[in-house]
């Protein structure tokens, strides 16, 4: 069999085989030549082996990597899937060799900077590329957040800090019936709002044999098109459900000597470990120590230990890893259970299926194979069908596992089974997804703020008949809807206790027109008034407890840090009726004062730049690009209030399926196809990225260039 590579202008691959195990084999190497350094980031990231080429700055994730047991995870989803689903199974192993193929001629010039050779793909790598990429999207350590808060300020503060309001980041997708359209034919956009790398985490591709010809946006490194696809008679798109659905339990462990029981402590030097269950029993747990390379730097040691519960991703017998004990209580570990680990099942058997979809009716099949991260699906046919529904697995549970640390020693935290995913329906012939509070609310604890979403919809019903070339001008609004509580806060200011400069300011942002482009001058002084607000709240004496996060592994950091929970909760924390005795209006005033007597110099663009994740820096400069949007847009690009204008997350692709004309569909990137510094097509689609435009969909053979080599399994 021959797998065939071609290229439309943007160098976008379109693959043309004899049958689905050509194509994976053909994906996979064609992956490899694309990606070659990302694909192997991606499978040292899943191994816990990241740190041997990138050094220190790596170490902290790899250390979670080896804790939480990514790499035997995947493993044991590939046992299962072989298993249960050998067709698949096939399916996957034609993937990977594909991308060995493709490894051994890369050229990517990264492997040369720190000196590191490809290294071979197995056929669970797939499977621990999936996983780790997604095993923080569900955000289990916001239940180390709210620990900490109710433990410092009490349960009822927990509730202020809500994502709800406003959170960080979600996606934005909707469904527009045929009713709705011109065409008479559906019409499903969106954009999908993750961390910006470069290169970018999808990847824009054509799969096509006898039984399928799909274009999509694939996982790099994974086989497929998982989350966006159209296959010319069914298009779907996904959003995060914001389901809750990984647990953390608080652990009770002591080590053995010799298999004798021995008290917990410092001093304990035996190679076994027990956790005490709830049947008040102590139970073995598995433990046994790896060693992790870190370049430049000694080796690390690193205890990896599981109890009945999962892996225990914090602190251990002694407690947590700098040897701090928690106030008041035994030594803290902490483990983590989530679906895979449990079931062996990651949801690849449902990567098949929707590849060979051809109604509704196949993806909501396809789908019920789901296992996570939890989304919500939204899919149409061209026979009118349509499908608005949420796939994969949320445990059934006690309602105190869904929302804190929970003891594993006391009975009544275990798993019942699992939820059934909710369906829900079109609302004057239109869906409308972006994490609100919707189908999946009976899954979840917080979800985004509404605004992305009724901004959504109220731009939805201002036509009644709508074009896959109108949506543009939806991905792109820029209307800042939760900036109504800090305008409301400052409107409610006394002129008479203003400087002139503050007074003047303050009438400015209050006739400012609430939009968030770059070159806006009056976005830019609303930015740094929030900013400066933020600060003020954090450095009150009412938050000081809760400014030092404890001493968990650095990769939680991010969401126990003061200044972005109070930047991400602004518009709660400035709308509820009290808030620790903190003088809000003074707060508001003097961040005004602040701003007015050092106004920004330029416009919103100026500081809210684009900072992409990069495994390695570049080796020439760049000067990345202004962004409009803000968090809680549907153009969506985040930055952190209060510390950073720079927005590290925004839309990783933006994508137009229409159902009349499957070459009448749109999509773009925010770099280009390839990943390889100095390709022509590295970053040729920044520009109408940038501009809100998108390219288009090329499903004319004879409009694309053939590969002068094939690929041959």
């Amino acid at each position: 069999m021959v797998g065939e590579i071609f290229r439309d202008p943007w160098g976008i691959p379109h693959l043309r085989a004899a049958d689905a195990n050509g194509l994976a084999h053909a994906q996979g190497r064609v992956t490899a030549l694309d990606r070659a350094w990302q694909l192997e980031v991606e499978r040292h990231r899943a191994q816990g082996t990241s740190a041997s080429f990138l050094g220190p700055e790596a170490l902290p994730w790899d250390r979670f990597a080896r804790r939480a047991r990514l790499a035997d995870t995947a493993r044991r989803c590939w046992d299962e899937l072989e298993r249960r689903d050998p067709e698949t199974a096939d399916w996957v192993r034609a993937y990977t060799a594909g991308v060995n193929e493709g490894l051994s001629a890369a050229t990517a010039p990264e492997f040369a900077r720190v000196s590191l050779t490809p290294g071979r793909w197995e056929p669970w790598t797939p499977l621990g590329v999936w996983l780790a990429t997604h095993i923080l999207f569900a955000g289990f350590p916001a239940k180390l957040w709210r620990e900490h808060v109710a433990a410092h300020l009490g349960a009822d503060a927990v509730g202020l800090f809500a994502t709800d309001g406003p959170g960080t980041a979600g996606s934005n997708g909707w469904l527009v019936a045929g009713e709705r359209t011109v065409t008479g034919q559906a019409v499903i956009a969106g954009d999908p709002h993750r961390f910006i790398e470069d290169p970018g985490v999808y990847q824009q591709i054509r799969l096509s044999c006898p039984e399928f010809d799909v274009v999509g946006l694939a996982v790099p490194g994974v086989p497929g098109i998982a989350h966006f696809g159209h296959t010319g008679t069914v298009a779907w798109a996904i959003t995060n459900a914001m389901a809750d659905y990984q647990d953390l339990y608080r652990e009770r462990l002591r080590r053995t000597d010799g298999g004798t029981p021995c008290s917990s402590g410092a001093e304990s030097s035996g190679d076994g470990v027990e956790a005490l269950g709830p049947d008040g029993a102590w139970h073995r747990a598995a433990r046994h120590t790896e060693t992790v390379e870190v370049a430049g730097e000694d080796p690390v040691e690193v205890e990896v230990v599981e109890t009945d519960r999962g892996p225990v991703v914090i602190g251990g017998p002694e407690g947590l890893d700098d040897g701090v004990p928690e106030p008041g209580g035994p030594p803290l570990a902490v483990a983590l259970r989530h679906p895979p680990r449990v079931t062996g099942d990651l949801g690849f058997s449902a990567l098949l299926p929707l590849l060979r979809a051809r109604r509704v009716a196949d993806v909501d099949r396809a789908v019920d194979l789901w296992a996570e991260p939890v989304n919500v699906i939204m899919a149409a046919d061209t026979e009118g069908g349509t499908l608005h529904r949420v796939a994969g697995r949320v445990p059934v549970r006690s309602e105190a596992n869904r929302t804190r640390l929970v003891p594993a020693w006391e009975p009544g935290h275990e798993w019942r089974g699992w939820h059934e995913p909710p369906r829900a329906g079109l609302t004057d012939g239109v869906a409308v997804m972006a994490n609100q509070r919707g189908p999946a609310a009976p899954l979840g604890v917080e979800f985004a703020p509404p605004h992305r979403a009724d901004r959504i919809t109220a731009l939805l019903g201002r036509r009644t008949r709508w074009s896959a070339a109108d949506m543009s001008a939806i991905h792109t609004d820029t209307h800042l809807a939760s900036a109504a509580a800090l305008l409301d806060r400052l409107a409610a200011l006394d002129g008479t206790d203003l400087s002139g400069p503050a007074a003047a300011l303050r009438d400015r942002l209050l006739r400012w027109d609430r939009r968030m482009d770059a070159d806006s001058a009056d976005a830019a002084a609303f930015a740094a008034v929030r900013g400066a607000v933020v600060r003020h709240l954090a450095a009150h004496p009412a938050f000081a407890a809760t400014a030092a996060p404890p001493a968990y592994p650095e990769v939680f950091r991010p969401w126990l840090a003061l200044v972005p929970r109070i930047g991400y909760a602004l518009e709660h924390l400035l709308t509820a009726k009290e808030l620790f005795g903190v003088d809000r209006p003074a707060a508001v005033r003097a961040a005004l004062e602040e701003v007015a007597a050092r106004p920004p110099a330029g416009t919103w663009g100026d500081t809210h730049r684009l900072a992409p994740w990069r495994a390695l820096p570049l080796e020439t400069p760049y000067d990345e690009p202004g962004l409009s949007g803000d968090h809680d847009c549907v153009l969506c690009t985040s930055p952190v209030p209060g510390l950073t204008d720079l927005a590290a997350r925004g839309p990783a692709a933006r994508y137009v399926w229409d159902l009349a004309r499957r070459e009448d569909s749109r999509w773009v990137v925010p770099f280009g196809a390839s990943g390889v510094p100095g390709s022509p097509h590295h970053r040729d689609q920044q520009a109408p990225w940038l501009a809100g435009d998108l390219v288009p969909v090329v499903t004319d053979w004879d409009r694309l260039h053939e590969e002068t080599e094939e690929t041959d399994v």
